[in-house]
């Protein structure tokens, strides 16, 4: 039986609300992720894509993902990973010729999904097929001749050659980085682009056996051959209820998936109730988990955030249902904030409230120039 391991979307290096989440991200590697490894005994361990969250990483979030390497050349497992729309792919795949010599392969060109990566286990061939993300330019200069008018358009034509060639007798995995129709998404994952010039039909995955997705952090089936890992932690609040997890893919006389539960550092969720209950509740019990809370208070409470956060360090935000009590909609409640409060002492108070930040003149300033601004260009 081969054994492979699918994760995706680290984001290493991530920032909610001014809070950096590496030391969860450090909790996840170290505590989660590598005794899996050791426990599991993967052949290989697929990463697709977003190893960071942005383009120029944070330098502990490139030594973390350096340990990772590390870890994973001493245990002996192959590495194989795809670069996300997050990512620097260039600088990802720096010395990409001789970490593959340790089995660490980190792809970061369309081209290079032409050549699989190849592994013979009991009898058994498995083909991988690692496909990074890539933009509409790049497609169109691999393939000139081509009509390409949709990211639908760029796979098609990077994938057709591709299962062209496909060894019929082999096991064939693609790995991929991009956002596949009918498939769920969440407040964190900034979509590629808006409406469906961004989606890919599942239907350009026939052929292949599983493809092992990145991209949407929630984890679930994409088609009927695709399977989204999701995020191993939550990264925005829509995600409070949902379960993270890693995908264990067992390919024997036929292939199939089990989900291994990931539990986080810290939780994100959210917490709801009068402000003396909320204030009763931390008292009893404080958590560090990262909350968002909505006081159900049908007066104004005075600073809530700053007492809440005592028994609550990690707060990141506060929604107050006496603030839209009477209002029908979420554009009626910010009309109406807007008569109560002048732009400028909204910002202030986001600023105090939010970021535990005094306001500066110079932030005032820039402020201010920033709304003559948008004034001038809605004029």
């Amino acid at each position: 039986m081969f054994r492979l391991l699918h994760t995706s979307d680290w984001h290493l290096g991530k920032t909610i609300y001014g809070r950096s989440l590496l030391p969860d991200q450090e909790y996840f590697v170290n505590q989660v992720f590598l005794p899996t490894v050791r426990q599991e005994h993967p052949d290989c361990v697929i990463l697709a894509g977003d190893i960071y969250d942005r383009q120029i990483a944070p330098v502990e979030a490139i030594r973390l993902f350096d340990r990772v390497i590390d870890a994973l050349s001493e245990e002996g497992v192959p590495l194989l990973a795809v670069t996300g729309n997050h990512d620097g792919p260039d600088r990802v795949a720096v010395g990409a010729s001789l970490l593959k010599k340790q089995g660490i392969t980190i792809h970061n060109r369309p081209e290079q999904a032409a050549f699989p990566v190849k592994f013979h286990k009991d009898g058994r061939r498995i083909h991988f097929y690692p496909l990074p993300y890539f933009d509409l330019e790049q497609a169109r200069g691999l393939y000139p001749d081509a009509e390409i008018k949709s990211v639908h358009d760029a796979y098609s034509a990077v994938l057709e050659p591709i299962k062209q060639a496909l060894d019929p007798e082999a096991v064939n995995i693609l790995i991929a980085h991009c956002f596949v129709a009918g498939s769920m998404v969440c407040d964190s994952e900034n979509p590629l682009s808006v409406g469906g010039s961004a989606q890919v039909g599942a239907g350009l995955f026939d052929g292949f056996d599983y493809v092992a997705l990145g991209h949407l952090h929630s984890p679930q089936r994409a088609g009927g051959l695709g399977r989204y890992s999701g995020s191993p932690l939550k990264y925005s609040f829509d995600e409070a209820r949902r379960h993270k997890s890693m995908t264990i893919v067992e390919i024997d006389d036929k292939i199939t998936q089990r989900l291994l539960p990931v539990t986080p550092l810290r939780d994100m969720r959210e917490i709801r109730g009068s402000f003396s209950h909320l204030l009763s509740m931390g008292k009893e019990q404080p958590s560090d988990d990262y909350l968002y809370a909505i006081l159900t208070d049908q007066n104004p409470v005075y600073l809530p955030m700053d007492q809440l956060r005592v028994y609550y360090p990690n707060l990141m935000g506060l929604r107050s249902e006496w603030a839209l009590k009477g209002l029908g909609s979420t554009e009626q409640a910010a009309q109406h904030s807007r008569k109560s409060q002048t732009d400028l002492e909204i910002f202030d108070a986001f600023l105090q409230q939010i970021c535990e930040l005094d306001p500066s003149p110079a932030d005032e300033t820039v402020f201010r120039q920033a709304c003559d601004r948008e004034q001038k260009e809605e004029q």
